[in-house]
């Protein structure tokens, strides 16, 4: 990974920017979530995105003292597997009938955890564009797709 991911340990200037790109993705994701009335709304996807920038950004900050070359993709595969459960989570309830099955619903909101976590890696490592990008394509989905879906 080329050093100018890396960041030094008095730029906070550009970490504050990387973790407000972070909470700004996450809102545009959470706040489409949040009008449908979903249970992970705003503050959750919000909440997803920030946590998974300040996990990149650790690896990112400590480099110049400790360069290890797996350290980033360590923190991205823990991130992944743990927003897996807040997934599941969603995802698998317990029915209200008297049989008490397991349902499933929230794969949508489950799937756009998920992409505001990656959002999140994204802008800790500095991607901004790239993220905005996929914020908005994200949103387009959940706004435009919905709207598709519910024509056939």
């Amino acid at each position: 990974m080329p050093n100018t991911y890396y960041l030094a340990t008095n730029d906070w200037l550009n970490i504050s920017f990387r973790l407000c790109i972070a909470l700004l993705i996450g809102g545009i994701i959470g706040w489409e979530r949040q009008i449908r009335h979903k249970p992970a709304g705003l503050r959750t996807h919000m909440l997803v995105s920030l946590g998974s920038a300040l996990f990149t950004i650790v690896p990112l900050q400590t480099g110049e003292l400790q360069p290890t070359p797996d350290a980033l993709s360590r923190v991205i595969q823990g991130i992944a597997t743990g927003v897996g459960f807040l997934g599941a989570g969603e995802i698998v309830r317990q029915s209200s009938q008297p049989v008490q099955q397991l349902e499933i619903h929230g794969l949508t909101s489950a799937a756009a955890i998920w992409v505001s976590a990656g959002l999140g890696i994204v802008a800790g490592c500095g991607l901004w564009q790239l993220g905005l990008i996929g914020g908005i394509l994200t949103f387009l989905v959940l706004k435009v797709f919905k709207r598709l879906e519910k024509r056939d």
